[in-house]
This record gives structure tokens, C-alpha cells and sequence, in this order.
């Protein structure tokens, strides 16, 4: 009877591996055009991240198959152990079809902050009906799933002849080897540290690694609130100066002009979705209009694949690369120089702005946090009767009420605002339907009606007295689930629109130089001639420092001039040169020494100098320093 409920255990936890796989399958099918290639690799790697999974998930299993003691033969017994297994891997098997859809928005397998909502707390129960209404045939196709699932779990079977002479003695030993070989097979094997994400990239490169994991397994390792950062000690602190300093200073002695600053971040507005880069899917006729009169950077790149994740890299000047959104991380209480910190010290007023509900992804704590004097979300919105019903406000009326507010700070100011119309569902006001072009989603749709609902801020902004004095930066939070499929590097899935708006300026600039959200602080105050030295990790437009990075999957992704590589914290694994970035030219074994241990140096002397700097609280210019 003892050896009938280990192999009915066996049994079971083979048939929740294929269904693993068959998630994989899934998963591969519906976002295949992403993947520059698939093998037969990614698929029996993947096998040790499911299998690991499966074991902590189901140790309430295991226990209750292998424990000592005639008890569990009995048939309710057996009944409930059944049905705590379907239960328990059903809800991990969601995960992953969850997935099938959030993949398309971040990129990447979801960690255990994204897939609870953290910091959207307050709609997601709202948005959940929405998304599984647009999302139908996902949620069918879990149904139909779980119910296979079910039908055809292993049964525990009675033996008709049963033997108990010594059960006890082999009942405890086979207790104590299930448990072991469990620990064993959990953590991956036994190799010295347990199976972490980042193991995925021996079973793939930097593209399919998303293959290899599985949704369970991310969210189980990033289970803890707090990813800490590792002290780095790659070079002493003379010779880290040398490569690397977040210590700028542009205008040494000139005398800051001090104009009025307005930053607006469109959501999802992907450089793949304006009409200026991509025409055959673009639908932003007025953002093209006001390219053509702007400072544009059409190598543009954000620092992050979610909103919650832009905002500090625009506003703050810090990349996402904590393993976690900056906001909820353990460092969000650091004294940093943000924007509107820098900018209060030159008389400056602050606000931000977003239209959905207050608290909507911790952005009203953010901004705090970051220094602005004043909030504005959807509670502090005073007309009734303009809510799209899902996240907040319209975007043509809540840009409208962005533009009288600012009239109404004392300049110079700084206002910064969040759109919210082409975040899933896409909901447009019903009068628009139709009205911008054919609909090739419901994403472009919204896309077209924000860009229009910026046009018509414009058109008031224009009429006010603070317009001409003021410079507008344009840009987005992350690319959207329409991005280029194919990219070449990956990094293209992080190109974004950024612009440069002066009305008073009638020399229009198309700049090639690579620029991410984190090079907006010190971009904007070189522009206006900041004389004072400041803290960032960033660089300005005009300097020709060129240090692109991101964080995916454990390992970093960095663009230096035209050098693309992963970094896995230690070494190059992938190098490219991404001159003809249709066609990229793989440098790994043909690029000289000299050059490669450069590329490591820079990325390495950058890592340390973020690292440690966080760590010890050392992320800003203590007046008396200056």
C-alpha cells in the first residue's frame, strides 16, 4: 500500500510536469513572432525550472503521499489529497496563462509584485472583468484546460493483496528519502546554489529565456518585498573615478534660464507606434507635426518595461535595475536628487499629474517621495461625468485640466503628467469611435485619441502667457504590446519617442545620439543652462557619453556607442555591433581583447558606482559639498 501512494505521487507529479510544458507550448505559440529562435533546448531546459516548482508548490502533497501511517488509504483521504492537488496546481497553472497576454506589455515572465497588482490595488478589481472580457478565448482556454487537468489526474489505487509486516520501518525511511530527493529536485539539484533565473540563460540566450521559466517559478523567486543590492568592489575609488562619475556639472559660471518645464509621459506610446518611425502602424499625426519643430532623439530607449518603472527613470533619474520597480523597492526612501529637488532650490513650483485613481500604482506616494509640492489624480478632478470607467479620466479632459492648473502655479514651474487612454482596456470616449483612421486594434485607437487629446492641449496651451517661456518634453513610459516583432537587438523593444519642445526655438534637430529616460534630468538642465553641480547616473544630450542599460531576467542589457552585449554581472556572454541594426554582426569571438575588456570595465565601473551609491545612501550632493 506504501509503495501504491509513491507511485501514485510519482505519477502525479509527472502529469502536472506535461501540463507545465504544455504551458510552454502555449506560451511559445501565442508570442512566437518575438523570438528570433527556438530550439529543442529551451524546452528540456525549462523541464528543471517546472520540476523545481512543482516540488515547493506541491509539498503538501508529497507529505500527505509519503507520510507514515494506514490512514491515507482511506478513500475521503485519498479524495482530499486529490482535490488540495488540482486546486493548488490549477492556481499556478493561471499563472502561466496569465502570461499569455501580460507578456505582450512587459516583456518578460511576471515576478510576484506585477502578478498581485502591488500598487494597483484599488482597480484591478475593476480592470480584472475588462481584461477577461477582451481577452476571452485565454480565459476559454484555461477552462478547457483545468477541466483536461482534472479528468485525467493519477488515482491512488487500492492493491488486493495488501502486505503491512514492516511497514513502519519502510514507511519512515521511505518518508526521509522522499523528503530529500524533494529538496534535491526543488532547488534544482545539487549544485552549490539553488536554481535562480538567471540559470535560464544556459538553456537559452537572451531572447528565450523567457521559454525556459515559467511564471510559478518567478513568482516563488521574488516572493520576498525587497531585492537588496550587492556591494560591488571591481575597482578601488580612485580608479572608478577614472571611468565613471554620477557627479555632473555642465555650466560651470553661466546663469540658468530659468523656464517653465512640462514633461509628458503618453502610456504606451512606443516609438513603434509613432507615425514618424514606424508610418505602416503609426497613428500620431499631431507628435509628428511637433517632431518636426523639436529636438528628436529617434534612438530612444526606455529603462524599463512598466509604467511604475518609468517614472523614476524620467523623474529621478534612476534606471530600473534594482530587480524590482524603484518605487517599491527597499531604496525608494533614499535621499536622491530628483527633478523637482533640484529644481525647488531655483524658486520652482512642482505638480504631477495622473488621471487614474489616487493610489494607482503607489504614483501619489512617488511623487511625494520625488519631491513634487503638489498631486493631481483622478479624486482631485472637479468636473463629474468625464470618467472612462475603468482607470480614471479621460485624456482630452483631464490634459485640459493639466493645462489650467499649471496657469495657475507661479512660475518658473515644473508639471508633469501621466496619460492613462491607451493603457488595456483602451477605452476612448464613445463620440471618437471611428474617427482616427481604420482600427487596427483597440490599442490604436487609443493611440490616436491621445495623441489627438495632446493636440488639443496644445491648442489651449498656446493662447496662455507661460507658453512661450516654457520647454515641453515628450516621451513615453515603454514600448506596448504592438512592438516591432523581430527586434534586433532586444533593446529596440525598449525605443521610445523622446522630444525636445522649445516654441521659442526655430532650430529643429534630429539627434542620433542613443538616449534613455535617465538622460532626460541632465538633458533638460544643460538645456537651460544649470550651473550647479548634481547627482545623476544619466547624461546630457550634448555630452557624448553613451551608456545605454537595462535589467531583464537577472542580466543586464547595455548599449555603449555601437557595442550591444549582455552582461551577466561578472562578463560579456553576448556582443554585438549594431551599426545595421537589421542585420547585427556578432562580435563575441572576433571583437579585440583590448575592446572587450573595455566594454566590461564601463559597465562594471557604472554597476558599482549605482550599487554602492544606493546602498550607503550616497546618491545626492550634500549642500556643503557643492
Amino acid at each position: 500500500m506504501y509503495v501504491e501512494s509513491l507511485k501514485t505521487l510519482a505519477k502525479r507529479i509527472l502529469y502536472v510536469t506535461l501540463f507545465y510544458s504544455f504551458c510552454r507550448l502555449l506560451f511559445v505559440r501565442f508570442h512566437y513572432s518575438t523570438f528570433d529562435e527556438i530550439n529543442l533546448i529551451n524546452f528540456l531546459g525549462g523541464i528543471r525550472f517546472d520540476v523545481s516548482v512543482i516540488i515547493y508548490t506541491n509539498l503538501l502533497i508529497i507529505i500527505g503521499h509519503s507520510i507514515p501511517g494506514g490512514f491515507k488509504y482511506g478513500g475521503p483521504y485519498q479524495k482530499i489529497l486529490k482535490l488540495v492537488f488540482f486546486i493548488t496546481n490549477s492556481i499556478f497553472l493561471a499563472t502561466n496563462f496569465i502570461d499569455l497576454v501580460y507578456f505582450e506589455f512587459t516583456g518578460r515572465r511576471s515576478t510576484f509584485d506585477l502578478i498581485t497588482a502591488k500598487g494597483m490595488e484599488t482597480e484591478i478589481m475593476g480592470l480584472i472583468p475588462s481584461y477577461v472580457s477582451q481577452y476571452w478565448y485565454v480565459a476559454l482556454s484555461f477552462l478547457v484546460f483545468i477541466t483536461f487537468f482534472w479528468k485525467f489526474i493519477p488515482n491512488f489505487k487500492t492493491p488486493k493483496t495488501q502486505n503491512t509486516s514492516v511497514k513502519s520501518v519502510y514507511s519512515i525511511l521511505g518518508f526521509v528519502l522522499v523528503l530529500g530527493l524533494s529538496l534535491v529536485m526543488g532547488r534544482g539539484g545539487i549544485q552549490e546554489k539553488p536554481l535562480s533565473r538567471i540559470d535560464a540563460v544556459n538553456y537559452s540566450n537572451i531572447n528565450t529565456n523567457v521559454i525556459v521559466l515559467n511564471t510559478p517559478f518567478c513568482i516563488m523567486k521574488t516572493l520576498k518585498d525587497k531585492e537588496k543590492l550587492a556591494v560591488l568592489s571591481h575597482f578601488e575609488d580612485d580608479a572608478l573615478q577614472e571611468i565613471y562619475t554620477p557627479i555632473k556639472h555642465y555650466n560651470e559660471g553661466k546663469v540658468m534660464t530659468k523656464k517653465n518645464i512640462v514633461i509628458i509621459i503618453a502610456e504606451s506610446f512606443g516609438d513603434e507606434n509613432i507615425s514618424y518611425s514606424t508610418p505602416e502602424v503609426g497613428n500620431t499625426p499631431f507628435l509628428d507635426s511637433l517632431i518636426s519643430q523639436s529636438i528628436y532623439f529617434p534612438n530612444g530607449y526606455a529603462n524599463g518595461r512598466l509604467s511604475s518603472e518609468a517614472l523614476p527613470s524620467i523623474l529621478t533619474g534612476v534606471p530600473s535595475i534594482f530587480g524590482e520597480s524603484f518605487i517599491n523597492s527597499t531604496y525608494a526612501f533614499n535621499d536622491i536628487e530628483s527633478l523637482p529637488k533640484i529644481l525647488a532650490k531655483q524658486g520652482y513650483e512642482s505638480a504631477f499629474f495622473h488621471g487614474a485613481f489616487n493610489g494607482s500604482q503607489n504614483f501619489d506616494h512617488y511623487a511625494k517621495v520625488a519631491g513634487f509640492d503638489a498631486y493631481y489624480g483622478k479624486d482631485e478632478y472637479p468636473t463629474p461625468g468625464h470618467e472612462d470607467g475603468k482607470w480614471g479620466i479621460y485624456d482630452e479632459e483631464f490634459l485640459r485640466f493639466f493645462g489650467e492648473q499649471t496657469g495657475r502655479m507661479s512660475p518658473p514651474f515644473l508639471a508633469s503628467i501621466f496619460t492613462i487612454s491607451s493603457h488595456m482596456p483602451f477605452v476612448i470616449p464613445n463620440r471618437y469611435k471611428g474617427a482616427f483612421g481604420d482600427s487596427k486594434s483597440l490599442f490604436h485607437e487609443s493611440v490616436g485619441y491621445t495623441d489627438y487629446a495632446i493636440k488639443k492641449y496644445f491648442e489651449y496651451a498656446k493662447t496662455q502667457e507661460w507658453y512661450p517661456n516654457t520647454i515641453f518634453v515628450i516621451t513615453a513610459d515603454h514600448c506596448s504590446m504592438l512592438a516591432k516583432k523581430h527586434n534586433q537587438p532586444p533593446m529596440e523593444n525598449y525605443a521610445i519617442p523622446l522630444l525636445i519642445f522649445d516654441p521659442s526655438n526655430d532650430t529643429p534637430e534630429i539627434n542620433l545620439k542613443n538616449i534613455q529616460q535617465i538622460d532626460i534630468i541632465p538633458s533638460v538642465l544643460d538645456y537651460l543652462d544649470y550651473p550647479e553641480p548634481f547627482f545623476s547616473f544619466g547624461n546630457s544630450y550634448k555630452n557624448e557619453t553613451n551608456l545605454i542599460v537595462n535589467l531583464v531576467n537577472n542580466n543586464y542589457q547595455v548599449m555603449i556607442d555601437n557595442y550591444y552585449f549582455i552582461f551577466d554581472g561578472e562578463k560579456i556572454t553576448e556582443l554585438y555591433d549594431t551599426t545595421n541594426k537589421l542585420e547585427l554582426r556578432n562580435l563575441q569571438h572576433s571583437i579585440s581583447d583590448v575592446k572587450k575588456l573595455e566594454l566590461e570595465q564601463e559597465i562594471k565601473a557604472f554597476l558599482q558606482t549605482f550599487n554602492n551609491n544606493f546602498i550607503n545612501n550616497t546618491v545626492s550632493i550634500k549642500e556643503e559639498s557643492k
